[in-house]
C-alpha cells in the first residue's frame, strides 16, 4: 500500500524562504544600515549617562562655591559631597555600560580639577581666610589657596600619566602615589569642619590654615604611597564589625557630621605610615608582586613570626595585661 505524503503548500514555502532572505541583515543593505544606526544610537545613549553624571558633578562643585560665598556653609559642604558622589559614580557607570571614551575620561579629569582643586580652595578662602581684617592676611590667604589648587592639579596630571604606564608591577594598583584628589579636598576643608563644630579658635587663624593647606598640598604632590580602596576585600568574619562601624558613622553623619569629618581625616592620616611600610615591603620582594594583597599580608605575618622564633625580632608582650585581669603567674617549681 502506497504511503501518502502530507500536503505541502508551495506558496507558503516560498513565502517563508522570501521572509528569511529579507530578514537577514547581511543580504539587505538597507537592513544593515538600519542595524548600524540602531547600534550607534544605543551606544550614544549609553555614553550620555556617565557624561551627564560628570556634568552634574561640575555643577554641584561650582554651586558649592557660590553657596559658601553667600554664607551657606552647610549647603556648600553638602553640595561638595554630592559632587564627590557623582564623580565616583560616573566612572563605574561607564565601565558597567561599556561606554568608556577618551572624551569622557578628559571631561572626568577636568571635573576632578574643578571639584577637588578649585572648589575647596575657594570655599576655604571665602569662609575662613577672607574673614581676616587685614588686607595683607587676605592676600596671603589667597596665595595659599592658589598653591593648594595647583598642587591638586599637578597630582591629577601625574595620576593620568601613571594610568598609561603598562610596565608598572601589578602591586602598584593597590596604592596611590600621593594623597588622591578627593581625600586632599576633604582634608583641606578640615578647618571649616573644626569651625562649624567647635567654633572660632586658633585652628581658623591664617598661620594654622596656611600651614595645613601647604601640608595637604605636599601630600598630594608627594610620592608617599596611600592605600587604594579598590583593592580592599572584606572578609566574611569581619562583616559584623564593619556594619557596626557603618552604623556608628551613619549616626554621626546625621547628628555631628563635622565631628565625623574630623575622625575620618585623623584615621586617614594614621593609615599613611602603614601604607608606606607595606608598600616598601612588597617593593623589596619581587616574588610577591603578582600575589593578592591578602597573601602578602599572610607572608608578612609569617616573616614576623619567624623573626621572633629566630631571636632577631623582639616579641612585645603587654606587661600590665595580667595585672589588669587580677591574675598572678604560677610560682616556679623547685627541683628537689
Amino acid at each position: 500500500m502506497a504511503r501518502s505524503r502530507p500536503h505541502r503548500n508551495p506558496t507558503n514555502k516560498s513565502g517563508r524562504r522570501l521572509r528569511r532572505r529579507t530578514s537577514t541583515p547581511s543580504s539587505d543593505p538597507e537592513a544593515r544600515s538600519r542595524a548600524s544606526r540602531a547600534a550607534r544610537s544605543a551606544r550614544a545613549g549609553r555614553m550620555l549617562v556617565p557624561s551627564t553624571l560628570t556634568i552634574l558633578a561640575i555643577c554641584s562643585g561650582l554651586t558649592a562655591v557660590r553657596s559658601a560665598d553667600a554664607g551657606q556653609v552647610d549647603l556648600a559642604m553638602g553640595l561638595l559631597v554630592l559632587a564627590a558622589v557623582f564623580d565616583g559614580l560616573d566612572g563605574r557607570v561607564a565601565r558597567m555600560m561599556d561606554a568608556s571614551t577618551k572624551i569622557g575620561a578628559e571631561v572626568d579629569s577636568l571635573a576632578d580639577a574643578i571639584n577637588f582643586g578649585v572648589a575647596p580652595a575657594l570655599i576655604v578662602y571665602s569662609v575662613v581666610l577672607r574673614d581676616n581684617a587685614g588686607s595683607a592676611a587676605q592676600d596671603f590667604g589667597w596665595v595659599l589657596a592658589l598653591l593648594f589648587c595647583v598642587a591638586v592639579v599637578l597630582r591629577l596630571a601625574r595620576f593620568n600619566t601613571l594610568l598609561d604606564d603598562d610596565s608598572a608591577p601589578s602591586y602598584t594598583k593597590d596604592y596611590f602615589v600621593g594623597v588622591p584628589a578627593p581625600a586632599a579636598a576633604v582634608m583641606a576643608l578640615l578647618p571649616i569642619g573644626l569651625q562649624q563644630h567647635f567654633g572660632h579658635g586658633w585652628w581658623v587663624s591664617v598661620p594654622a590654615v596656611g600651614a595645613w593647606l601647604l601640608f595637604i598640598g605636599f601630600l598630594a604632590v608627594s610620592r608617599i604611597p596611600t592605600l587604594s580602596l579598590k583593592s580592599v576585600k572584606i572578609r566574611p568574619s569581619s562583616l559584623a564589625g564593619l556594619l557596626f562601624l557603618v552604623a556608628a558613622a551613619g549616626a554621626l553623619l546625621f547628628t555631628f557630621p563635622y565631628l565625623l569629618m574630623v575622625i575620618g581625616v585623623a584615621a586617614y592620616l594614621i593609615h599613611i605610615p602603614f601604607a608606606w611600610r607595606t608598600q616598601r615591603w612588597v617593593a623589596a620582594h619581587p616574588e610577591h608582586w603578582e600575589a593578592p594583597a591578602r597573601d602578602r599580608r599572610l607572608q608578612r605575618r609569617d616573616e614576623r613570626r619567624q623573626a621572633v622564633a629566630d631571636g632577631t625580632r623582639r616579641r612585645v608582650i603587654p606587661a600590665r595585661s595580667n595585672a589588669r585581669l587580677g591574675l598572678r603567674r604560677p610560682p616556679a617549681r623547685r627541683e628537689d
